[in-house]
Formats: structure tokens, sequence, C-alpha cells
């Protein structure tokens, strides 16, 4: 069974068609990445798969849970990384963690042992007691990550992780998501091309709503003729690809 499968996923907005007819597969304990350009349909696909808008037509399957079904127990599954870092900066990390422990109805040993496991995952030794608003945007980005794995979901939507760092940020973060891999379904949105060739398992370029190709990194590099990601990803986007 996959993660993910999507039949005929389509979202239109009055006139406009942001997703259409989507059809992907996600395999368990993968990092799959979304590709495309601004209005590829990228983000409206998370949305939609995370239970925040309905699809129009087609449907999706969450571990074989109806997204329009079984709305419930999908939620279940999953957790988002939004773009927009959400944490609450007034709090310090451990009370943005103790603050989510207490959302999923953790007892108090359950809250002390999950965060000393993500504090130990995400490197928070020094900074439990900082508040939030005071970290760089790389820690930030930790923290959120973090606080959607409290659930202990068996899918992660991360939008954008990567957004706005600077390079050395950015590289701790791909490590962190790495160390993730294969213990969790991650399903990740990007714009760097060098990111989703780093950390994916296989990648989806999208185009006007569309699924245009969905392959390894390698294979989309031999299926365009070229010799770097990014080349491969204008060759296919813009139609080019051998």
């Amino acid at each position: 069974m996959y993660a993910i499968r999507t039949a005929n996923l389509t979202k239109k907005y009055k006139d406009t068609v942001a997703v259409d007819q989507l059809n992907l597969q996600v395999k368990q304990g993968e990092l799959y990445s979304l590709l495309g350009v601004n209005g590829a349909g990228k983000t409206t696909t998370i949305k939609i798969l995370s239970c925040l808008t309905q699809p129009t037509s087609g449907d999706a399957f969450i571990n074989g849970k109806s997204i329009c079904k079984d709305t419930a127990a999908v939620k279940s599954l999953i957790a988002v990384s939004p773009q927009e870092t959400a944490v609450a900066v007034g709090l310090s990390v451990h009370e943005n963690l103790e603050l989510m422990c207490g959302v999923h109805g953790f007892t108090k040993d359950k809250q002390n042992a999950k965060i000393a496991e993500l504090t130990e995952l995400f490197g928070f030794e020094t900074i439990l007691k900082k508040k939030a608003g005071k970290l760089s945007g790389g820690w930030q980005r930790r923290l959120s990550i973090a606080m959607a794995l409290i659930s202990e979901p068996e899918i992660v939507f991360l939008d954008e992780p990567t957004l706005g760092l600077d390079v050395l940020a950015r590289s701790d973060l791909w490590e962190l998501i790495h160390s993730l891999k294969g213990k969790v379904t991650i399903v990740l949105t990007t714009h760097y091309m060098e990111e989703a060739e780093a950390l994916s398992d296989r990648i989806a370029i999208m185009k006007d709503g569309k699924l245009l190709i969905c392959d390894t990194a390698d294979k989309l590099k031999e299926t365009a003729g070229t010799d770097t990601f990014e080349q491969a990803f204008i060759r296919i986007v813009k139609g080019v690809a051998r």
C-alpha cells in the first residue's frame, strides 16, 4: 500500500484549475519532492492532502484512508510544517514543545520522554529556555519541524522548509531532514533544485496543476539529456526534454 495515492485529484477556483486530475503515488518511508514554478499547484496539492481544503473532484488516500470520507482518520496520520514558521514566539523552545504535547493529550511522563527525544535529535540542548522569537530563522524552522513530529505522524509535509535561510542554515536543515528519512514518509516542496536533488528519493515535477514526470534525480537528468538537475528541470518544464 502506498503512503499517499491520488486519483484524478482536481481543485478549481472559479475559472482557474490549480490542480488538474493529479495522480501521484508516494511510497512508504520515502522522501518525495514536489517541484514546479510558481503557480504549478504544489502548495494547493499539499493543502488538499493535509485536509486544509477539499478537492473539487477526485480523491486522495493516506495510508488507504480517503481524505474526503475519512478526514479525521487522515488528520491523525499526518503533520504539516508550513512555509510560515509555526512557533509561538513569546514562548521558550521547551514551552513550545510542551504546548504541542498538551494539544495531543500526552501524560507528563510521555511529554518528558518526547521532549528529551526531540531535544537530542534536533540539538536543542543549549536553547531550551530561549524564547522562540529570539532564535534565528534556521532554528525556528527546526523547532517548527520538531513540533510537527510530536504527534508521531506517519507522513510529514514540509512546505518550503528552507525558504529564506542562509546557505549554512539550509545545509544544517538538510542534514536534519536527511536524518529523518526512512523513519517517516516525507513530502517536500521546494524552489531549490539542489535541495530536491540532495534529499529526495524521487522528484515529481508539476506544471499548471498537472504532473509532468516523476523519477529519481539521476533518471530525470538522463531523460532530459543534461548534466545538471537544474538544466533537466528547465528542459522538462519547457517541454524540450529529449
